[in-house]
């Protein structure tokens, strides 16, 4: 860290990097498509023909095949020596759990597009698989934000639906801005990204989303 970047960093209260901290995990991306699965389920009743515990496995499909498993690679990778640390803080720290996710998200895509499941949840798993191969590419050129691909796919999912379903989704999308603007001030608070590397996150999960929803 140089002498300018160190004093960005002292220029905010402790509290305040604490709390930035706590908004980076809380909104991982590893959490966000478990997040999305349970809006899916609960507030959009997208499986109204599945019971209460047939919904509850729904939810746990997700956090294994989204959260669990990548969790698992990184952890693997890490008690291997491949990464250097699990908050994978370098480019090359993210290579192989990139690849690993590519695997599991592509998984989950290709059984939601199979078992029929409703278009917004099939159009999401393939804009969080997108996401990660775009992930894959960029990563050579700068340190891309996971958060900010998490937030941008989400923030343009939701717009897709406000602009295209009689639902009124106006509510929901103030709400994923609002968590969109604290994660990504987030990320710069704690020097965990330049910028471009937030402002690059945002475009790519937007981007992935739009292919999604023009190939679902």
């Amino acid at each position: 860290m140089n002498k300018e970047q160190a004093a960005e960093q002292l220029s905010f209260h402790p509290a305040l990097r604490i709390a930035a901290k706590v908004i980076s995990y809380v909104f991982h991306p590893l959490f966000i498509p478990v997040y999305m699965g349970w809006f899916f389920v609960y507030m959009l009743r997208l499986f109204p023909g599945r019971d209460a515990w047939q919904q509850t496995v729904l939810i746990l499909q997700f956090f294994v095949s989204y959260t669990l498993l990548p969790l698992a690679t990184v952890l693997i990778a890490k008690a291997l020596g491949f990464v250097q640390t699990v908050y994978l803080k370098t480019q090359k720290d993210r290579i192989i759990p990139y690849m690993a996710t590519m695997i599991f998200y592509f998984w989950m895509w290709y059984v939601s597009k199979n078992l029929s499941f409703p278009k917004e949840t099939v159009m999401f798993s393939l804009a969080v698989f997108l996401a990660t191969c775009l992930g894959v590419f960029f990563n050579t050129y700068l340190k891309v934000s996971m958060h900010g691909m998490s937030v941008g796919v989400v923030i343009t999912l939701l717009c897709i639906l406000s602009l295209t379903s009689s639902t009124n989704f106006g509510p929901y999308l103030s709400i994923a801005l609002f968590i969109a603007g604290l994660v990504c001030t987030a990320r710069l608070i704690n020097n965990d990204h330049r910028p471009v590397e937030i402002y690059a996150g945002l475009f790519l999960g937007s981007i992935s989303q739009l292919i999604a929803w023009a190939f679902t």
